[in-house]
């Protein structure tokens, strides 16, 4: 289950990473993509998993700190332990997110939904950020890179705050770049679209509720999101893990401020 080793040196051995939502999806695979290139990782999850188990089994250098990170203080938490554990960190990855498909329309979503979205998709990224930025300036080449969404840029009803959520954090990375570009630290977004994973895929996740309230299949509703990507495929994680690892790495050099797509030609930007 460990990622291949990169082509090129990444300049990554013996550099810390924070990664966010790091139990599975995306989130596992970028945690591998790290190890495999040489980094130590501090994974925040909110449960141990048997995939995080396992690799620690298998003696990387990785730490793993069960934490809630919708809690206010859950990202400064994971941040504190990797300052505590390797006395600072390199690069931050912003990866944990959440979706409900909002099936019932507007006028069902609640506050506390909104709340809810806003906080797992926004403000967990917020804190983290806050909480690593310090480090990542005394590193003096630090690097940010936050997962967020083609719903960024394709608002859809059907997840009408996790799109709302996405497009605050993509501006947010943006904005920030511009800050603390002139003083060494980087700050990019990549962009997924469906990706092969639990969220939707999985039991609860988006073709299940979808496909449950119209009484269709799941599997013809994943079938029919992968059909409007040009690949007509869903996007893997390590897939999404390797964009993130050459952003999160010395060898992107110059970008910063960016946000790249990943998802296989579904959205029309020129």
């Amino acid at each position: 289950m460990s990622a291949p080793a990169p082509a090129f040196d990444l300049g990554l051995a013996g550099q810390t990473a924070v990664v966010t939502g790091a139990g599975r999806g995306i989130g596992l695979a970028v945690t591998e993509a790290f190890l495999a290139a040489g980094a130590r990782v501090v994974a925040g999850s909110r449960e141990r998993t048997e995939e995080l188990d396992l690799l620690l089994k298998q003696g990387s250098e990785l730490t793993v700190v069960e934490v809630d990170l919708a809690e206010p203080e859950g990202p400064a938490e994971l941040v504190a332990a990797a300052a505590a554990a390797y006395g600072g960190l390199d690069v931050l990855v912003n990866n944990v997110g959440a979706v409900r498909p909002r099936v019932d329309g507007f006028l069902s979503t609640t506050d506390a939904d909104w709340e809810w979205a806003l906080t797992i998709n926004f403000l967990a990224a917020v804190r983290a950020t806050r909480a690593a930025l310090p480090h990542l300036l005394a590193a003096g080449d630090g690097r940010i890179v936050t997962v967020s969404s083609v719903n960024a840029r394709l608002p859809d009803p059907l997840v009408i705050d996790y799109s709302a959520a996405k497009g605050a954090l993509s501006n947010f990375c943006k904005a920030l770049s511009k800050e603390v570009g002139p003083h060494g630290v980087r700050v990019n977004c990549v962009s997924p679209g469906p990706v092969e994973t639990p969220l939707w895929k999985g039991a609860g996740g988006v073709a299940a509720t979808v496909g449950r309230s119209k009484g269709v299949d799941p599997a013809d509703i994943a079938a029919g999101a992968a059909a409007e990507a040009a690949t007509g495929r869903f996007t893997l994680p390590s897939e999404v893990a390797d964009l993130v690892l050459f952003l999160g790495s010395r060898r992107s050099g110059n970008i910063t401020g960016a946000d790249y797509l990943i998802d296989g030609g579904m959205t029309d930007v020129i």
